[in-house]
């Protein structure tokens, strides 16, 4: 998830904008500078932009929080792209199984005493639903969603450890304390549920147009063999609160709107 471009004054805005645009060709120079041509292919392959994709340890970054990690890249699925509108919701193709179940969530290492209460915060959001998926919080052991700190780079809040894989969630994901700069407990509990999201299979909800939350030019990537698929029952217009738009506002909270519960029991 990345930092605020909506519901921001008008001056704030155009200044933000301005500067997510010479971010976005300084990593889009970084990104065609350190990628190979195959490893372009292979990220288009699963339905995502280019521009922004930038080389980490563990795979690929795109749309700024998603880590599309080696084996991702390498994996050919066979399920088709879906889209009906601009800004509805959607999934992988990739979900947890083995329903109902329980996910495990720890913070590890060092977190300003606020991140416990918000990540107690996101899971209470998540179990109020009443998903075949529940979630709880522990301080000792290996958890299936470690959170671990990190700078992730300006103005990048949080990053995902990727999607679901072999019906297994994806492996946690990092916050930068940094960038948030925050003791809301709900604006970073929004941020913590959007990266969980990410972790059991959701995407942007502005995946086909990004600039509607983060600004700057809006891109159509098109359709592609797999990545996004519409969540039934959605909206097919702009969802200006949902908790998977991909930039949010300083100290905004974003609980479930009623479209949002609408693709978690989808889903889960």
């Amino acid at each position: 998830m990345k930092a605020p471009r909506l519901l921001t004054p008008l001056a704030l805005m155009i200044g933000a904008a301005m500067s997510l645009s010479s971010c976005e060709k300084k990593q889009e120079v970084l990104a065609k500078n350190e990628l190979s041509e195959e490893t372009i292919g292979q990220i288009r392959a699963l339905g995502f932009g280019t521009s922004d994709a930038r080389k980490v340890e563990d795979g690929v970054v795109v749309e700024g929080d998603i880590l599309l990690t080696n084996e991702m890249l390498a994996s050919k699925p066979e399920s088709q792209f879906m889209r009906v509108g601009e800004d509805e919701q959607y999934r992988t193709t990739n979900l947890v199984t083995g329903l109902p179940r329980t996910l495990t969530v720890k913070l590890e290492g060092s977190f300003p005493s606020a991140y416990v209460s918000a990540a107690d915060e996101a899971i209470r959001r998540y179990n109020a639903r009443n998903l075949r998926l529940r979630f709880v919080r522990i301080t000792s052991g290996t958890a299936n969603l470690p959170i671990t700190s990190a700078y992730l780079g300006a103005g990048v809040l949080g990053q995902s450890g990727g999607f679901p894989s072999g019906g297994n969630p994806a492996p946690g994901f990092k916050l930068s304390p940094t960038a948030i700069n925050s003791t809301n407990v709900n604006y970073i509990a929004t941020i913590m549920a959007h990266e969980i999201g990410h972790a059991i299979g959701f995407r942007h909800t502005d995946y086909m147009n990004r600039a509607y939350s983060c600004g700057g030019t809006a891109v159509n990537e098109g359709a592609s063999t797999v990545g996004a698929v519409y969540i039934p029952g959605t909206p097919s217009g702009p969802d200006p609160s949902s908790w998977m738009l991909a930039c949010v506002g300083n100290g905004v909270n974003r609980p479930f709107n009623a479209n949002d519960v609408t693709a978690l029991n989808y889903v889960y």
